[in-house]
């Protein structure tokens, strides 16, 4: 019997076993989700939302447990809490603007003698394929507005976080949600891939790196499934000479290095003005030296171990590579634990970079940032726009205006002025290049998970 081990960043050790579904539960399941859907999509709106609400209860309920597993399953110190905050205001706020999202949209020129309107109607079965980093996160992004919206969800999570797939199948029985409206699975790449291209799936999102989200789309071609992609990032800062340095520095340090850099939107490179640099950088040393790596289940340690050794290996190559090429390391610190095919990691601040090193092109995923005088607007946009990725960039300044001027030219899905790494569910997640394509959260979200159906009515007497 084919399983499969989540080998915990901790200590080496396999933290959970599971067993790969066969192929006839999978086409079960997939055939039970598809009978349930009939019936789910007749529950009134309200009544689908009452039901997130409750199964966000649930979770909240199980914090005492999830955190600490989380730190056994990829890392993250048990010092932060999990995820709840975010997936309680994503949560709330999906449910909140539920019924308005859904709601028919009138024509706009009406005409005497017709009803003209579009319905949105559900998608069908909707597969969730979620990642590690942020699994709740990211997982509750498109799972609680799909079925909110009327389809069912099978979620296929990362094999380092299996648990959490669990976890969400708990809250949902708890909360009474009518059965195979929601499902998860242990599958196989080889099974993701079959299910994918079998026609049986309407829509798929999927969290994860550029070569997945390739794969994903092959898996898919000719089925016409929509998809959902939110693949790399490499997201910049641009730092201007009145934005107040104390606050950037903090809160760029943070987004940088939070949750050891596994952040989609964390920031990874950093282009400064250069009448604030070397003030800039001073800061950000200083700041860095703050963080504590070690073991997360201690509430002393802010840096946990990456999820996997390799993540932490590729890294390690990256700082060799920009060292070789000219660039300084500025903690050099040489923490416990810290070699090769060892997941701890210390976080690593460069200078000195340019784009013809690793570390400023290619997603890094972990904790070290590179950072660069520029010498203004014109010099950091080609820079911040000198990738392949455009997910989120942050513009840091007194000038609102000037922010908007400079975000307006920037390739990104997301443009933050003063701030970083952060999700505004009120606000659409979307990403531009080979960062993916489709949209999560907000009005746009709902849309996204819908298909519209126009009902064009004509009255005759």
């Amino acid at each position: 019997m084919e399983t499969v081990k989540l080998k915990s960043p901790i200590d080496g050790s396999i933290h959970v076993e599971r067993p790969v579904a066969t192929d006839q539960a999978v086409n079960a399941a997939v055939e039970r989700a598809r009978a349930a859907q009939a019936d789910w999509a007749k529950v009134p709106v309200a009544e689908r939302a009452s039901y997130m609400l409750k199964m966000l209860e649930a979770l909240v309920a199980m914090s005492d447990e999830i955190v600490p597993e989380l730190a056994w399953q990829m890392g993250r110190p048990v010092r932060y809490g999990g995820e709840f905050g975010g997936v309680k205001e994503r949560t709330q706020y999906m449910v909140e603007i539920a019924e308005r999202a859904l709601a028919p949209v009138p024509a706009s020129n009406p005409k005497d003698g017709f009803r003209r309107y579009v319905k949105k109607d559900p998608l069908g079965v909707v597969m969730v394929i979620a990642p590690w980093n942020y699994p709740y996160l990211t997982a509750v992004n498109t799972i609680v507005p799909a079925l909110i919206a009327g389809s069912t969800v099978i979620l296929k999570h990362a094999a380092q976080t299996l648990l959490v797939g669990e976890r969400f199948a708990k809250a949902f029985e708890a909360a009474g949600l009518p059965k195979h409206v929601f499902q998860n699975l242990v599958l196989n790449h080889a099974q993701t891939e079959k299910l994918l291209g079998s026609g049986k799936i309407d829509h798929v999102n999927f969290t994860g790196s550029v070569a997945g989200g390739r794969a994903i789309e092959k898996a898919a071609a000719g089925t016409f499934m929509t998809l959902g992609l939110e693949l790399g990032g490499k997201d910049p800062a641009y730092v201007l000479p009145d934005a107040k340095l104390d606050h950037a520095v903090a809160n760029l340090v943070e987004g940088a290095f939070f949750n050891s850099g596994q952040c989609c939107c964390g920031i990874e490179r950093v282009y400064v003005h250069e009448k604030i640099y070397d003030d800039f950088v001073e800061g950000f040393i200083a700041e860095t030296k703050g963080y504590v790596l070690g073991n997360p289940l201690e509430q002393a340690t802010t840096m946990g171990p990456m999820a996997q050794a390799r993540f932490a290996d590729f890294i390690r190559e990256q700082k060799a590579e920009a060292l070789r090429k000219g660039a300084t390391a500025h903690m050099n610190t040489k923490a416990e634990g810290d070699k090769a095919g060892s997941p701890y990691l210390p976080a690593e601040v460069l200078t000195n970079v340019d784009h013809q090193m690793s570390v400023m092109r290619e997603e890094s995923f972990g904790p070290i940032v590179g950072i660069m005088k520029v010498r203004g607007d014109e010099e950091a946009i080609a820079l911040m726009n000198d990738s392949p990725y455009g997910l989120t960039a942050s513009i840091w300044t007194a000038d609102t205006e000037h922010a908007v001027a400079i975000g307006d030219r920037v390739e990104t899905g997301t443009v933050f002025m003063n701030r970083c790494d952060y999700l505004d569910p009120a606000l659409v997640w979307t990403g531009v290049k080979d960062t993916g394509k489709g949209a999560a959260l907000s009005q746009i979200g709902y849309d996204n998970l819908t298909r519209p159906k126009s009902y064009h009515l004509r009255e005759v007497i």
